[in-house]
């Protein structure tokens, strides 16, 4: 009788949980995956994800999600935000309701990395529901995952509340936790902030986390039927070009490389792209490589020199001008604009 013994396999995109099967242990022939299969597999994992991340940000600054938001704000007293899979930002940084206390945790480093840790914890486990993890201060941050199909694309991100009644020995533990970090805050704005913080009921909040579900489900068919819709109107080619482009855009890409990879001829694959996007192949590729770097430049742990290089550009000149020729401000701009004027201690990321 064969034994069994269980493979923990992790999922190709970065963060996600861990599905468990069984595994029999009996003969078996196995194939070897060659450099090449493995890195057509990325290609397309990263294809997929960038498609997604896109679907996402529509969906983020659509009327729809905009009004749901001002109206959970104003009814909930809690900061709601829509985010993609993967982030270096605080997804409610800014946001309607705020949490004065989170406001002045994310003014350092060290503080902000573990909101950010907080942030990433409950996204990863909230690939089969929504999921709420209580940070060191002890306020709760909830995701609730939007799908199109059975993939995950994003979450619904809310918290920043506490579900116990502030008190000074939590308060002491949260200045011994920040002096062991060596973090230098106003400790009675915090203070203050903190007993400020807005608490609910174990039975509002689940309330509030029903709501964000059935809005989830709502989000999650209007993406599906985006994706049904972008797949039935565009021309394959115009398709196969795009993802081709996204899972290429680090590379020294131009369009007869895309052209030959699409067995067609230049100037058909010229003529074809402008028609079906609008912008020619040129023009494209730029604003997918600055796409990715915008993301990029959330981390204030990257160079932007780094960043430019790593998304496709071959000189840090080029990459500025193309980069203010689309966004209207330089990266370090806009890396500034996108602190939220909190004067993260990021300088050193950008030397």
């Amino acid at each position: 009788m064969a034994l069994l013994r269980w493979k923990t396999i992790n999922l190709l995109r970065r963060g996600s949980s861990s599905t468990v099967i069984p595994e029999q242990n009996m003969a078996t022939t196995v194939l070897l995956k060659s450099p090449q299969t493995t890195r057509a597999v990325a290609v397309r994992e990263k294809r997929g994800v960038s498609r997604l991340a896109e679907i996402v940000q529509r969906l983020s600054r659509s009327e729809l999600f905009k009004d749901y938001e001002r109206a959970f704000s104003e009814t909930t007293k809690l900061p709601l935000a829509l985010r993609p899979l993967e982030t270096w930002k605080l997804s409610t940084a800014g946001k309607p309701r705020e949490n004065p206390f989170c406001a002045l945790m994310a003014q350092c480093n060290r503080t902000c990395g573990a909101c950010l840790e907080v942030q990433e914890r409950v996204a990863n486990q909230s690939a089969t529901g929504a999921t709420t993890i209580t940070c060191f201060a002890g306020l709760c941050e909830t995701a609730v995952p939007v799908r199109v199909g059975d993939r995950v694309i994003g979450y619904l991100q809310t918290g920043q509340v506490s579900l116990k009644a502030p008190n000074a020995a939590q308060f002491d533990k949260i200045t011994k936790q920040l002096n062991e970090w060596g973090v230098d805050l106003d400790l009675p704005k915090l203070e203050d902030a903190y007993f400020h913080s807005l608490v609910l009921t174990a039975g509002q909040y689940n309330a509030i986390i029903k709501l964000l579900e059935v809005f989830a489900k709502h989000l999650s068919l209007i993406a599906s039927q985006i994706v049904l819709q972008e797949d039935e109107t565009e021309s394959p080619l115009v398709r196969r070009a795009r993802a081709y482009i996204v899972g290429h855009q680090a590379d020294p890409i131009d369009l007869d490389n895309v052209a030959h990879a699409l067995h067609v001829s230049t100037f058909y694959f010229c003529k074809m792209f402008k028609k079906g996007t609008g912008l020619t192949f040129t023009d494209y590729l730029g604003r997918v490589r600055i796409e990715t770097a915008n993301t990029l430049l959330l981390n204030p742990h990257l160079r932007i020199s780094e960043i430019a290089y790593d998304v496709g550009f071959q000189s840090l000149t080029h990459f500025n001008r193309v980069f203010r020729q689309i966004c209207g401000q330089s990266p370090t701009e806009f890396r500034t604009s996108k602190s939220g004027n909190r004067s993260l201690c990021i300088n050193s990321a950008n030397s």
